[in-house]
């Protein structure tokens, strides 16, 4: 009979797993998007260039936390999905944007199911409980 407070595991159940990859992909494309506006910035010359930078680097920046979110959830740190729960509903504006105004439809669509699954993965109930350090019931 165990006594005190619930088993901790030392890693997240798969569905948090698995939305750290889709979260730490997030933050690749990222990371590859503010690439691409350095390299763009760097052609545009002046005033546009030093912009451009500056819009890398904030991309850069954001990019990178959102990938080390995403491995965090991988590795089973707690703290970070509120975080990534927040990432994804910043992101539906983005894919409303793509479905609508931009008229990217299928980008618009992929890009939608990957924000939505990673949504449900992370306010699953089990997903939930694990936060909270509640996943195994006392032995009785």
């Amino acid at each position: 009979m165990t006594t005190g407070s619930p088993r901790m595991p030392d890693v997240a159940p798969q569905n948090v797993r698995v939305a750290g990859a889709l979260v730490a992909a997030q933050g690749a494309v990222a990371v590859v998007f503010a690439v691409v506006l350095a390299v763009r910035a760097f052609g545009a010359g002046g005033q546009a260039m030093s912009l451009g930078l500056a819009e890398g680097a904030f991309f850069l920046l954001v990019g990178a936390a959102v990938v080390a979110i995403g491995l965090g959830l991988v590795r089973g740190k707690r703290g970070v999905r509120t975080p990534a729960i927040v990432i994804q509903l910043l992101l539906l504006p983005a894919v409303y944007s793509l479905i609508g105004p931009s008229g990217q439809l299928l980008l618009g669509i992929v890009a939608g199911v990957v924000v939505i699954l990673t949504f449900l993965l992370l306010i699953s109930d089990q997903a939930r409980r694990w936060s909270m350090g509640d996943d195994y019931p006392d032995e009785a």
